[in-house]
């Protein structure tokens, strides 16, 4: 019988038996590459991470700073200054809209590290090294805005070196964001504030202005009436209609005694003013004293408070030996293999 000799048939047996005779290659090199990975994972740079998810403020958080907006906001009622047809947002929206801007906004996350410790203690003197680590430090600020279509809110993550410092750092930088958001929203209710004032103060000096000039024209018209009825000698009232209806050519009619007696109750009154002119007045004192500012107030609040992280973000220690690992095992099947065809000719010699 002849027997026929298959090439290049894969012996899956052979396979198997070689690299079990070579198991020291390949644990030894696992081993080895996980070891190696672990050592340099003690001089990777460590990122940990703290997240805090945010959501509006209640009214008891604005404190007196609901108060004098809403004063301003009434007030604008009243003067018909708002368009009632279109429904406007909420205090509390406007407010936290504010603290959404200066939480996402790039300049708010700069001038946060430049005031801190953790940055000051990394500066080399180095201008150009020390621009990028700021920029470094910039992006390890990441905020996500809330996203109705899948059901998401706000939220804010913070990379740090270490837990504690993740931790601290975040809680540190919603406080500064909700502090630039209250000096801005300060500064605007001071701008309106004071707008609401000039404008109310020019509307009691229009109204005085209308009073006085109706003051005068009726004081004229009096006089005029006065002058007339003594150049005719008209004491007593001769007219038939009353004095309402009479017209300024016939007013003298009433008479020397009616006339000066109007002419003094007029001249002793001064000139008279509707409830809106009261009004104006009452909210111009009130204006002038100005808002009472609190810079303390929280235009925020936590949905999930930023604690300690409990898993390290990098490096992932365990999941690189485990790679690492499992590349030096099969670097020393490699071996082992490429180590058989030697061993295997040095016997057929």
């Amino acid at each position: 019988m002849t027997s026929s000799v298959v090439e290049n048939e894969l012996d899956i047996r052979g396979l198997f038996c070689a690299l079990w005779r070579g198991k020291a290659w390949i644990v030894g090199l696992a081993l080895l590459f996980a070891l190696l990975t672990w050592m340099a994972s003690l001089l990777m740079k460590q990122a940990w991470s703290a997240t805090a998810i945010t959501d509006r403020p209640t009214i008891n958080m604005l404190g007196n700073y609901y108060a004098q907006q809403q004063f301003l906001n009434n007030l604008d009622v009243r003067t018909n200054a708002l368009n009632l047809t279109v429904p406007s947002p909420t205090m509390m929206d406007e407010v936290y809209q504010e603290f959404v801007m200066q939480l996402a906004s790039w300049d708010t996350r700069r001038e946060f590290w430049l005031q801190t410790d953790y940055y000051k203690s990394r500066k080399s003197g180095n201008a150009r090294k020390d621009a990028a680590a700021l920029d470094d430090l910039v992006s390890n600020i990441q905020f996500t805005p809330a996203d109705s279509a899948h059901n998401t809110l706000d939220s804010v993550k913070l990379v740090a070196e270490t837990a504690n410092d993740a931790n601290n750092l975040l809680r540190q930088y919603i406080a500064f964001a909700s502090e630039r958001a209250a000096r801005h929203l300060n500064a605007e209710l001071q701008g309106a504030w004071k707008a609401r004032s000039e404008q109310l103060q020019a509307q009691v000096k229009r109204q005085e202005s209308v009073a006085g000039a109706v003051f005068e024209r009726q004081r004229r018209r009096l006089e005029q009436a006065l002058k007339i009825a003594d150049q005719q000698g008209i004491n007593e009232n001769q007219a038939r209609a009353a004095s309402e209806s009479l017209p300024d050519s016939e007013l003298f009619l009433l008479g020397q005694a009616r006339l000066r007696a109007q002419l003094e109750t007029l001249q002793a009154t001064g000139p008279s003013y509707d409830i809106s002119y009261d009004q104006n007045r009452a909210m111009l004192l009130t204006l002038e004293a100005g808002p009472k500012l609190n810079s303390q107030f929280q235009t925020y609040r936590y949905l999930r408070t930023p604690e300690e992280p409990v898993n390290r973000d990098s490096p992932r220690r365990l999941f690189l030996m485990i790679m690492w690992g499992a590349v030096g095992a099969l670097v020393g099947a490699g071996i082992v293999l490429a180590r058989r065809p030697r061993s295997m000719l040095q016997q057929s010699h």
